[in-house]
Order: C-alpha cells, then sequence, then structure tokens
C-alpha cells in the first residue's frame, strides 16, 4: 500500500499545495485516517503530538470544503484545549488551505479581545477553531451560529477533560446537528474518553499509532538524583556541560514555573516561560524567540505546553518528575524527531523512586541513572559561556500576512542589494496577521533593523524594531 500523499483522492489544489510545502509521505496517523474522514466516517484516533494528525483532519476536510468555500456560516468546529493549539491548528490549515481562494479560518480562544472576534464572526468564515470557554462564550452571545456544522474535530480531547472541560463541551455538542462528521484524536484512551465517544460518535473507526515504547526508543534517558533545594544548581551544571540550543523544560506547577523563570533570569541564561495569564500576543512573541532560537530555555507546565508547535528540541528536562507515565512520554517525545537522538533528564528526589520505575515498567524503556562528579554550586552570576547567550535576535516587523507579505518577501529585502545580508545570517521568518518577526544573527542584527528601516519591503515602508 501507497504511503504516498499522491496516492489520496484529492483534489488537484490540494495535491500542490503538498507538493509544494514538501509533503511526500504520509505519516503513520495521516495515512489512517485520511482515508477513514474522507469517506465520511467518525474516527477516533490516537497519536503523540508530533505525529501530523493536524493534517490527517484539515485535508479531508478542505477536500469536503472544495476549492471556493462559501464562507457565510461555519461548516467545520475544532475544539483544543489551549490558544497555542488553536493558533498552530489554524495555521496548519490556511497553509495546506492556500490555493483554496476566500478560505477564512477563525480562531475562537481566549487570550484575545472579544470584539475583533465578534467582528470576523459578523464577516463570516468555513473553519471555527476554539477553546470551549470561548466557543460557549459566543454561544451564549448569540454570536456564533452551528446549525450549519457537518464537520467536528476535538482535537487533544484527553486533556480537554483533564482541564475540566466536560461541562462545557456537552453544552457545545448537544447544540450541533446530528448529521454531522465527528473525528475525535486524543494522546490516552481514558474512561472519559470512551463515554464521549459513545455519546457523541457513530460507529467511528478506531485508530492507534505510535505506543509508549515506539515513541520513547530513539531517545537517551536519563535520571538524577537531586533533592528540591540542589535542583536549580543541578540545572545550571547540566545546561553548562550539554549546551543545548534549544531546552525545554518542564515543572509540575505553574508557581514553580515562575519561580524558575526568575531564578535562570538572575543567573543570566537566555530563557523565558510560558502560563495561563498570558495574552495571545505575548504568548506568540515568546514562542516565536523560542523557535527562531532567539531564546534558549523555555520553561512550562503540562497544561501550557501542550500542542506547543515547537520541533528539533535538542533536550528536555523534568525539573520535577511528572506523576503519570504518560505525561512523561509526551513530555519528552518533543526531543529526538525527524531521525535526530534527543536526549531527556529527569531530576528525582528519594521519594520519587518508585515513580521513576514505573515510568520504567509503563515505556518499556531503561532510564539511565547519573550522578554529578561533585555537587553543583549556586549560581554566582559570574559563570559566562555560550549557554547564557542566544545566537539570534528577533525583528518585529509592524506588517503581516494581511498586508501580503510573505517570508520570501522579507528574506528578498535582507538579503537583496538593499539589505546585503547573507542568507545563513537569518533565521526562521513568522508571519502573523499584522506583524512579522524574523531572526537575525546577533552580530548583525543593528545592520538589519537600520536597513529594513531605511528600506522597502515588497515596494513598502514597514516599521521595524527589535524585540527585548
Amino acid at each position: 500500500m501507497s504511503h504516498s500523499f499522491s496516492s489520496l483522492k484529492l483534489s488537484p489544489h490540494l495535491l500542490e499545495v503538498l507538493e509544494e510545502i514538501g509533503f511526500g509521505q504520509m505519516t503513520p496517523i495521516q495515512a489512517q485516517s485520511i482515508p477513514v474522514l474522507l469517506a465520511g466516517r467518525d474516527l477516533i484516533g490516537q497519536s503523540k503530538t508530533g505525529s501530523g494528525k493536524t493534517a490527517a483532519f484539515a485535508l479531508p476536510i478542505l477536500e469536503k470544503l472544495g476549492i471556493s468555500p462559501k464562507n457565510q456560516k461555519v461548516e467545520v468546529l475544532v475544539l483544543c484545549p489551549t490558544r497555542e493549539l488553536c493558533t498552530q491548528v489554524a495555521r496548519e490549515i490556511r497553509r495546506l488551505g492556500r490555493r483554496s481562494p476566500g478560505l477564512r479560518v477563525l480562531i475562537l480562544s481566549g487570550g484575545a479581545p472579544i470584539f475583533e472576534q465578534l467582528k470576523s464572526l459578523k464577516q463570516g468564515a468555513a473553519i471555527a477553531v476554539g477553546t470551549p470557554g470561548r466557543i460557549l462564550d459566543h454561544l451564549k452571545r448569540g454570536r456564533l451560529d452551528l446549525s450549519e456544522i457537518s464537520s467536528l474535530v476535538l482535537d487533544e480531547a484527553d486533556r480537554m477533560l483533564d482541564m475540566g472541560f466536560q461541562e462545557d463541551l456537552k453544552k457545545i455538542l448537544d447544540k450541533l446537528p446530528k448529521e454531522r462528521q465527528t473525528a475525535l484524536f486524543s494522546a490516552t484512551f481514558p474512561n472519559s474518553i470512551e463515554d464521549m465517544s459513545r455519546a457523541y460518535q457513530r460507529d467511528p473507526v478506531r485508530i492507534t499509532v505510535e505506543s509508549a515504547e515506539t515513541s520513547v526508543s530513539d531517545i537517551v534517558q536519563q535520571a538524577y538524583p537531586v533533592e528540591n533545594d540542589a535542583k536549580l544548581p543541578a540545572l545550571l551544571d547540566l545546561l553548562q556541560k550539554h549546551r543545548p540550543e534549544m531546552t525545554l523544560i518542564f515543572c509540575n506547577l505553574k508557581t514553580i514555573v515562575a519561580q524558575l523563570a526568575e531564578s535562570l533570569a538572575e543567573a543570566k541564561v537566555s530563557s523565558a516561560c510560558i502560563h495561563g495569564d498570558l495574552e495571545q500576543r505575548e504568548r506568540e512573541l515568546i514562542m516565536a524567540k523560542f523557535r527562531n532560537r532567539s531564546t534558549r530555555v523555555l520553561i512550562a507546565s503540562d497544561v501550557a505546553a501542550r500542542g506547543l508547535d515547537i520541533e528539533n528540541l535538542d533536550l528536555v528536562v523534568n525539573f520535577d518528575l511528572p506523576h503519570q507515565p504518560e505525561i512523561y512520554v509526551h513530555r519528552i517525545g518533543r526531543t529526538g524527531r525527524a531521525g535526530k537522538k534527543g536526549l531527556a533528564i529527569s531530576f528525582c528526589n528519594a521519594r520519587e523512586i518508585g515513580r521513576l520505575e514505573a515510568i520504567e515498567v509503563a515505556t518499556g524503556c531503561k532510564i539511565e541513572r547519573k550522578t554529578f562528579a561533585k555537587a553543583p554550586r549556586a549560581p554566582d552570576g559570574k559563570t559566562k559561556g555560550p549557554m547564557h547567550t542566544a545566537a539570534m535576535e528577533t525583528l518585529h516587523i509592524c506588517g503581516g500576512r494581511k498586508d501580503k507579505l510573505r517570508p520570501g518577501d522579507i528574506l528578498g529585502a535582507l538579503t537583496g542589494e538593499a539589505g546585503g545580508l547573507k542568507a545563513e545570517q537569518i533565521g526562521k521568518i513568522e508571519i502573523f496577521d499584522r506583524y512579522a518577526y524574523v531572526a537575525i544573527a546577533r552580530e548583525v542584527a543593528k545592520v538589519a533593523l537600520d536597513r529594513l528601516n531605511q528600506g522597502r519591503i515588497k515596494g513598502l515602508k514597514f516599521r521595524v524594531h527589535r524585540v527585548r
């Protein structure tokens, strides 16, 4: 059986996009899910973050909408647990649907001004991607019409239930047309997911890919015996030893996230943290800086990190050991992708040995026990080294997708005759509706800033400033 996208019964405009963006072979979740969804069946699928499940449900949705969506009433609703995942999903749908003229995808999540969402809803859209709380808010206001919904996707369904959205989900699903296609994706299958499937799906096809054992087998896993008061110096010691470009650190509580972020800042480590109190634009900036390597260390709790669009992590650190093996698997699964050997390090105090052993039993993988050659010391603020300074800086451009800006336009302005920079001095470019971020090698960041402010992008003047 061919696992090539070209073997699918997709419209030419979708196949053209897939070829343009370099999508050749399907991932396991895509190969098993897309034919089922194209056939109109309900689906319940299990796969981990980073397995390609967004394209698995986005392509059948776009195929059903056709090349020119009507965009009057919402036809497709995608529910996600966090605003970060909403942004990620919407971005991927737009990318895959860029040859569908007039396609509009709305993000209806918390952290963004509701009046802007109300304005967008009046203009109509084919697809809405939102969090349960904000979707329910719009329904109560009478601003969101779900009477034309033909497709429903529940992404990261287990996390939505973990976060207490069960009642909100029930209220939303009870308002949808009975005749619809429902796809439910979940990393785990607790009883609550089984109950939801029975209540809201019709004879669903069940798909399970990537077991816990296979999802961590390509990752070097290590555990260090560290008591709570020694975790910070231990962390700094490991960062100095491994010199990772991108590190994601997990804490069990958001209070610990905030404390660790403050401590790393005092130690002059290039770091940032994400939590539930950030506005959407702040989150986008933090994530853009981390993805483009202007920030080297990101600290998060499991709830804040769920669904984050992060690739090619060098190191994942469990600053706090998670309580459940499934959470451990999801955390460390963010490193070691795309054929690379990942590294996951866990701190484990004397009372958590049993928890560590339970993780080994659940994953079928041995976690190497490590010790420090000498006890790590508290930081003195004088240590210098690559771990403290990021190689890139981020520039903010006051123009974005709605100004018809594309990554190639920004790259051309920087590397062309007026810009004069080398392509290797320019990093990741991310474009949002009204602004864009571009990573520039630190040593030429000021030059790039001056030349962009003095010159033009796509023939137009845009204000540009450094992001701190």
